[in-house]
């Protein structure tokens, strides 16, 4: 970064594209994205005052859209496949300022003892005429909306599929670009059916996970901190951020790149990802001289008695049946003590589950992005990888 805004050969807008290429490598994207939603939550009060978020929006806009001026960010912006992800950036900030807003404005009520926003508000509307003359106008809009962008976009439709000719980056449709970031980390079996089957069934085992009233029918962060905190991060930090890094950061041959930096197909990028079990069988031995020499064990070696393999693994085993089994005994006794006397032992077991994995995601996208650590636990003679 030094080197970048100390170049005295550089231009003022090129230091500053430099420095945003340079902030915008995915440990330091997606962990500037993990603290400013951690800002977010403790602050929540703050950002959500009507000038703030109007000063913040109008100051993003100028730099999002002022952007614009450089040609590689235009080509990537302006391409009809990416034209919904400026939408999905200001929609989501949107209305996620709102429920925080609305919550806010709660949490200060109660804490004054004032009545709610929602409290006393007649919700009932009439099937006719109310509903159906706005759903009528919803429609009458959204027909409109969809039909001028159909005119002025037009759509991204490729000739047909030719196997002897591949688009460079290959990306799928923009809503499942999170899933297509998934599998540079996990086997496709987790990134492609237990993942996703695993927010399915998180989405709604969760009501009966967390009974708490409190919170119902009303927006609030005070009451339920926890449970709004681990899902707001997994929408917004596991799946918006992966969105957006898909989109504006995943180039050719599926390297990173920065939005201003031009999509070299021909960049050579050399990365040598090991497993667990080459750290600790060949790479620990070589650096500080354990006893045993470096080398993954082999069939041969260990007379035929048990399977080379789970030799081989056992480091990995040891790392995941702590995270999985060890830890949450300890949690549950230390730091999610009251947790887990709220849940009780079936409903603790479940949340864990989901956590668990939920967390695992981006731990293995940090150890991939600084030390090139693909597999915890690599079984390739069963396809069993994690």
């Amino acid at each position: 970064m030094f080197e970048i805004l100390a170049n005295s050969g550089a231009s003022l807008g090129e230091r500053f594209r430099g420095l945003v290429n340079w902030l915008c490598a995915p440990e330091k994207f997606v962990s500037l994205a993990t603290v400013g939603f951690i800002l977010a939550l403790v602050a929540y009060r703050k950002w959500t005052k009507p000038k703030v978020i109007l000063t913040v929006t109008i100051l993003f806009s100028i730099f999002y859209f002022g952007s614009m001026t450089d040609h590689n960010f235009f080509k990537i912006i302006t391409k009809p496949d990416n034209v919904p992800i400026t939408m999905l950036i200001f929609f989501t900030g949107f209305v996620t300022w709102l429920a925080f807003r609305q919550a806010a404005i709660n949490d200060e009520r109660t804490e004054r003892g004032e009545p709610l926003l929602e409290a006393g508000s007649d919700d009932k509307v009439l099937v006719w005429p109310d509903l159906v003359y706005t759903e009528l106008i919803c429609l009458v809009l959204c027909t409109v909306f969809l039909i001028v962008w159909a005119i002025i976009l037009k759509a991204p439709l490729e000739p047909p599929a030719n196997p002897s000719v591949i688009p460079n980056p290959s990306k799928a449709p923009w809503y499942f670009l999170g899933l297509q970031e998934l599998l540079v980390y996990f086997d496709p079996w987790i990134a492609g059916v237990l993942l996703p089957g695993l927010i399915i069934f998180g989405l709604v085992a969760l009501p009966f996970i967390d009974k708490n009233p409190r919170g119902n029918g009303y927006y609030t962060l005070k009451e339920r901190p926890f449970v709004i905190s681990v899902y707001m991060f997994g929408w917004v930090i596991m799946w918006i951020v992966l969105i957006i890094v898909g989109t504006f950061l995943r180039g050719p041959n599926w390297n990173f790149f920065g939005p201003y930096e031009y999509w070299d197909s021909h960049r050579p990028v050399a990365l040598l990802n090991i497993n667990v079990s080459d750290v600790f069988w060949i790479v620990m031995p070589s650096k500080w001289n354990l006893p045993w020499k470096p080398g993954l064990p082999n069939q041969a070696a260990l007379g035929g008695l048990v399977p080379a393999y789970i030799i081989r693994e056992a480091p990995g085993l040891v790392l995941l049946g702590f995270y999985f089994f060890v830890m949450p005994v300890l949690l549950a006794k230390t730091a999610f003590k009251k947790i887990f006397s709220q849940l009780g032992m079936i409903r603790y077991v479940v949340f864990w589950i989901l956590m668990s994995w939920m967390l695992l995601v981006p731990i293995k996208m940090v150890l991939r992005w600084l030390f090139n650590l693909k597999y915890f636990l690599a079984i390739t003679e069963w396809f069993f990888n994690v």
